[in-house]
């Protein structure tokens, strides 16, 4: 999710932009990242090329124009994408998965923003996780968005938001404020779904090398289509509570996160209800970040998701290793293992687990950012 963009300056821009161009600015940006993946699922042992492992593929616009008064205008709009194939990331059906946004800014006041945003308890989880919550492979990202039968109907992090509005305040002696509210959506990728109005509300303060967010998040009943129910599945109004820690010793970052979700009360005779699939999980997370040498860089995390009221319990562990080429390119290597217990389901995306199987993965692949 880092980026590093260029800016558009070239003669067809500025008779583009016409009078405009000494207080407005465009910046295409973007990633391309792809690599090779051996995973063993129990006894099935799988290779395959994918995109995204450090970074997801990514092709960007995003700009701003001086308003006077220390105002601006600004937006940002994000495709995501496969590198290994060219198709559109997770969702065919939209164009800017990622972001898509626009918005006023101010250095004294914050930003207010409105369109598919990020959510504030996915940006003060980001610092806290070695892997940055890569949604690929990222094993945070697997403990929750993990489809278990004890956990059908309680809602998942996904992280992003559509029908947003989002408050933003400038960091005060290091403390910032976020506060989104976004209105009823639906998806018909991955699965179709539709979700409720939501509330994400977070603080973060970060100063003498350390880092401390915390997150708390409501999203309203929805409903969700799984292959093999006799009928799409309610989601309950889910509460989620969100902390995250990080202290830099040297060359070392120490990080930790948690987070719990807990869902309504499923209705009587409800699907959610008949299947006992409201029950409340947990993800902790403990690792580092290592800055080695300039160029080289060791990330490792151990974590374990809990449900609560069964025994379903996944521990797992990743490392990895970053070799930047250059401040543009990188190498990268992956390898990790997850323990499903229980009839917990939990694997890395992409891959369909089987209950009580083990999760194993080894990754090496390369990004370039432009």
């Amino acid at each position: 999710m880092r980026v590093v963009g260029r800016s558009l300056c070239g003669a067809a821009l500025l008779c583009a932009a016409g009078g405009a161009a000494a207080q407005s600015s465009v910046t295409l940006y973007g990633v391309v990242d792809v690599f090779m993946q051996y995973q063993g699922n129990g006894a099935v042992h799988t290779f395959s090329e994918r995109s995204g492992g450090n970074t997801g593929s990514m092709l960007g616009l995003k700009g701003s124009e001086d308003l006077g008064s220390g105002w601006k205008a600004a937006f940002d709009v994000e495709n995501g994408f496969n590198a290994n194939n060219g198709t559109f990331f997770v969702d065919s059906t939209s164009m800017f998965y990622r972001q898509s946004w626009v918005g006023l800014t101010n250095e004294k006041y914050g930003s207010l923003t409105f369109g598919r945003q990020y959510q504030p308890s996915f940006l003060v989880v980001y610092p806290a996780d070695p892997f940055r919550a890569n949604e690929l492979l990222a094993p945070a990202a697997a403990a929750v968005v993990a489809i278990d039968r004890n956990t059908l109907a309680t809602q998942s992090f996904s992280g992003r938001t559509s029908n947003s509005i989002v408050y933003q305040s400038p960091a005060v002696g290091g403390l910032k404020l976020y506060a989104m509210y976004g209105f009823a959506a639906t998806a018909t990728q991955p699965i179709p779904q539709s979700v409720g109005n939501m509330l994400d509300v977070a603080a973060s303060w970060t100063g003498y090398g350390f880092y401390a967010g915390f997150g708390y998040q409501y999203t309203h009943s929805g409903t969700e289509t799984y292959p093999g129910l006799p009928a799409a599945m309610n989601l309950l109004g889910t509460e989620r509570f969100t902390g995250a820690l990080a202290y830099r010793i040297g060359i070392v970052n120490l990080q930790a996160l948690y987070t719990y979700a807990r869902a309504d009360d499923a209705p009587a005779k409800s699907l959610a209800a008949l299947l006992g699939a409201d029950h409340s999980y947990s993800l902790a997370s403990f690792g580092a970040t290592i800055q080695a040498t300039p160029s080289d860089t060791v990330e490792v995390s151990m974590q374990e998701r809990a449900v609560r009221g069964a025994h379903d319990n996944t521990p797992g562990f990743e490392i990895g290793y970053d070799h930047n080429l250059s401040k543009r390119t990188a190498l990268y290597a992956r390898a990790g293992y997850m323990k499903n217990n229980g009839t917990a389901t939990t694997s890395w995306p992409g891959i369909t687990a089987t209950a009580g199987t083990s999760q194993t993965l080894a990754v090496v692949g390369m990004t370039h950012r432009f």
